[in-house]
């Protein structure tokens, strides 16, 4: 369902302009890993990482003690964030800009930092409206330095965030948080749960901001020339280095803390390793394959005098890509439960594939005609802010859940490759209209979902039966 139709388009592409052979059989290889990477790795870690997740967090909860909460709430926000494939995509698409180590490890920080943040807010119940205002402040006041000295970071910064909570990271991280909110054991556990991976994605946008600080722009360049076999003898070395501090995270607290029995820390064991081959394979298969022919396609239209037409086909892309991610699927049933069916699934699926549409549209457009990024994120962020203020508490903490479902894998594998090939050949500047591109993905459900839920209170309110003063009856009367 994620690779199928994208491939379709892509197929079809292919056939209208002639793509190069070899192009098309690596894109059609690449597929091939990409289904059994997703699979094996969608496996691996619903039954190792989040299996675990929700024991770790009901038992750091139970030690009682701030600072063994605040060193395990870093530690596998870290952990989680280096094993994360789009991540992994990202770094090496802009390893020329900073190297992939300072990248990873800048950003896993991040993560984090703010993921302590995320759950010390279920931890002492503050509203997370009031962190996520405080939070974007900081995080406005300090982009608009970085804008003065290196502007060619803002929109690497804010894809950063929209990256890194992808498929490894999102599951786990809620998880964790439910295990926490669910130890507290209150009527508001369940809903404190939503929110930490809104949170936690400010973390590497302030991560790489501060890296723009002290590094100087020059122009990325994706590497075309590597071939299927050397791409995978580099992440199977790349995703053990990334995945087995985990492994160990996880053996040490089997030992001292969970003490599972022998079959379940075998079935965990395999699941691990059903997680290190579907990273290798999707990471092979999403650099040798997708990022090659949608970094042609880019490029092809952009040198042409119709260059316009990267608008609509762009539009067409997001349209597709989002309709199909496993994480929006997730998403879209969460919110139909959380709304009793007042907003159905296809009504949520509709309204995700039409904002993430516009938002690919938008950042084709400035790709062609250079507009400021500014002028997209900072009245975009101020609506989805101050809808906050309007929509049940809840559609908020889904909304910005929700950046990370819809900036998946395939938007860091083909999507951004794609805007790349076309800003090379135009002349844009690559760093400044190129990337950005997640960004505006990642920020559209911000708005969406907020509206949805405007719209669901509305709604409610509208249904809610208003007794008239002849029917009360009082229960004194009802006595005589």
């Amino acid at each position: 369902m994620a690779v199928t139709p994208i491939s379709i388009i892509i197929i079809i592409l292919s056939i209208i302009l002639r793509l190069p052979l070899n192009l098309f059989f690596n894109f059609f290889i690449g597929n091939i890993f990409l289904v059994f990477g997703l699979t094996l790795f969608s496996i691996g870690s619903q039954h190792s990482t989040v299996a675990i997740a929700e024991s770790i967090g009901e038992y750091v909860v139970k030690r009682k003690k701030l600072w063994f909460f605040i060193f395990i709430a870093f530690l596998v926000g870290f952990l989680i964030t280096v094993a994360e494939p789009a991540l992994w995509v990202l770094a090496d698409q802009v390893k020329s800009v900073v190297i992939e180590p300072v990248m990873i490890l800048s950003v896993a920080a991040g993560v984090g930092f703010f993921l302590i943040i995320a759950l010390l807010r279920i931890l002492f119940q503050f509203q997370l409206r009031i962190l996520i205002l405080i939070s974007y402040g900081i995080l406005f006041i300090l982009a608009v330095i970085v804008t003065t000295v290196n502007p060619e970071f803002i929109p690497l910064s804010f894809d950063s965030g929209g990256v890194t909570t992808g498929p490894m990271a999102v599951p786990f991280i809620m998880s964790l948080g439910y295990g926490i909110s669910k130890s507290r054991g209150d009527k508001s556990s369940d809903e404190d749960s939503f929110g930490l991976i809104g949170v936690a994605s400010i973390g590497p946008i302030l991560s790489v901001l501060v890296l723009g600080l002290f590094n100087s722009p020059t122009i990325p360049s994706l590497d075309t020339s590597t071939t299927f076999f050397e791409y995978l003898v580099l992440y199977i070395i790349q995703m053990a280095i990334a995945i087995v501090p985990f492994i160990l995270f996880f053996l040490v607290f089997h030992i001292f803390v969970f003490k599972f029995s022998k079959s379940k820390v075998i079935k965990i064991s395999i699941a691990f390793f059903y997680t290190y081959v579907g990273l290798v394979l999707f990471l092979t298969g999403a650099n040798a394959g997708l990022v090659n022919i949608g970094n042609y396609i880019g490029g092809f239209f952009g040198n042409k005098g119709f260059a316009w037409i990267l608008i609509p086909l762009g539009m067409v892309f997001g349209f597709t890509i989002v309709a199909a991610e496993p994480s929006v699927i997730t998403l879209n049933r969460q919110v139909e439960e959380v709304s009793a069916g007042a907003i159905n699934r296809k009504f949520m699926m509709a309204s995700l594939s039409i904002g993430v549409s516009l938002a690919v549209g938008l950042a084709m457009l400035r790709v062609l005609t250079g507009i400021s990024i500014w002028w997209i994120i900072f009245p975009g962020y101020t609506l989805a802010l101050a809808l906050m203020f309007f929509t049940p508490k809840i559609f908020s903490s889904i909304a910005f859940d929700s950046g990370g479902a819809v900036s998946g894998a395939m938007t860091s594998a083909f999507l951004i490759p794609f805007a790349l090939g076309a800003a090379e050949v135009s002349g844009a500047n690559i760093l400044l209209d190129a990337f950005g591109l997640v960004a505006l993905v990642a920020m559209t459900p911000l708005i969406t979902i907020q509206l949805l839920g405007f719209i669901y209170k509305v709604k409610s309110e509208k249904i809610r039966p208003v007794p008239e003063d002849d029917e009360i009856i009082e229960l004194s009367e009802v006595k005589e």
